[in-house]
């Protein structure tokens, strides 16, 4: 993907950008932690590519115009956010259904808050994405576990499980991550006609997490929520953002989708409560830049990052035999099972940062269920990603 001349793309995903001293989280962080300078960082779920030119012009020019005063948007924002949807998954969300949030946890918190109160079950599917444990947790909710079930390199729901705990616990909100973040699975419209009917059964509001969803792979289709059954826009809120598919998550911008009037009016309440009133004008004219010119873009990152999986899975099957990657349907989040190395899993971590310089995301971030696995971020040069996997084959070699 190098812009190479006349006909070339302009996008160059193979460029090694140093993010070091910028703050980043995923590399900065690193140094603060003790761990070896030289540690090649895969955890935290951003890209190491420079965002689309297209959405770097706009910034330039609201640079240039030099004046940040409160800022709000129109119709044209929710137009180009509902565009993307319908080009994408041919769903079209009502715009008047949009409430915009400076990220998805924040979403998430204020969903919670919006539809329960302290001491009431909230349901999640572990292993999964550690923001929702600890939303549950800092608002005074309880937690519930539908724990995924493992099987044969796959995972599936256990809904007479889920069903069971949605009665028994009085579960008020259920939060679905999909596609699901760390295992990868993105959900077959029977699956999530069979969780959405449950929860609607059961008066329990589904929170749906779909900030992933435009990385799908082959042989997998991302169904929005709202749009796998009607009736489930009585009970549903969709949350997205362009942070995981245009490398914006500093930007603080993301969209919740709510069809039921009431709901909307709760958690729109819930929001004021937080003193949110607008948003980063960079971050609002950055969202409607990706969403209305970035498209050719993300086409050529998404066959990109289909190159680094193949080569990721590849290498796997040829040198790491004894660690399962788990089959990726979506995102570019990779999870491992490390298990057969027999090695303690609070060990394995801390040998992988401090004698193999690789440093992934710890499964137990996840959740019990995530021991004895690890959770690899493929976003970076083909390079970057090679080197990291050498450097694992090299360590397990020597176990």
């Amino acid at each position: 993907m190098k812009n190479a001349g006349a006909g070339k793309s302009p996008y160059n995903f193979d460029e090694i950008v140093s993010r070091l001293g910028t703050g980043s989280i995923k590399y900065d962080r690193g140094k603060l932690l003790g761990h070896p300078e030289d540690v090649i960082p895969m955890w935290v779920a951003d890209m190491d590519f420079r965002a689309a030119p297209e959405i770097t012009k706009v910034l330039e020019e609201t640079v240039r115009h030099g004046i940040f005063g409160y800022t709000d948007t129109g119709l044209d924002y929710a137009e180009a956010v509902v565009g993307w949807y319908e080009r994408r998954f041919g769903c079209r969300l009502d715009p008047s259904w949009l409430v915009k949030a400076p990220g998805v946890v924040f979403a998430l918190n204020t969903a919670i808050k919006a539809y329960s109160s302290e001491g009431d079950a909230v349901l999640i599917q572990t292993p999964v994405y550690h923001p929702f444990h600890s939303s549950v947790a800092i608002n005074g909710r309880r937690l519930v576990d539908n724990t995924l079930v493992y099987r044969r390199g796959r995972y599936t729901v256990d809904f007479k499980d889920f069903e069971r705990k949605l009665v028994r616990e009085k579960v008020k909100v259920f939060i679905l991550c999909s596609p699901h973040n760390p295992v990868s699975r993105v959900w077959t419209e029977e699956e999530l006609q069979k969780m959405g009917s449950l929860c609607l059964k059961h008066g329990c509001v589904v929170v749906a997490d779909e900030i992933h969803s435009d990385f799908v792979w082959e042989g997998s289709r991302h169904m929005v929520f709202t749009a796998v059954d009607e009736a489930f826009q009585e009970n549903a809120v969709l949350l997205t953002a362009p942070s995981k598919t245009f490398n914006l998550a500093g930007l603080h911008i993301a969209s919740t989708f709510i069809p039921n009037p009431a709901l909307r009016k709760k958690y729109a309440l819930e929001t004021e409560r937080t003193g949110l009133s607008q948003l980063s004008v960079t971050g609002i004219n950055a969202c409607r830049a990706a969403y209305e010119r970035g498209e050719a873009w993300f086409e050529e990152l998404k066959r990109y990052l289909e190159k680094n999986i193949a080569y990721t899975s590849d290498f796997f099957r040829a040198n790491l035999e004894k660690i399962e990657l788990v089959k990726p349907e979506g995102s570019y989040l990779l999870w491992a099972d490390f298990s057969r190395l027999k090695i303690a899993h609070e060990e394995m971590m801390k040998r992988l940062v401090f004698e193999a310089g690789v440093w992934f995301s710890d499964g137990l971030s996840f959740g019990e269920a995530g021991r004895g696995f690890l959770r690899i971020n493929v976003a970076s040069p083909l390079k970057t990603v090679s080197a990291a996997l050498e450097r694992l084959a090299a360590f397990v070699k020597k176990l």
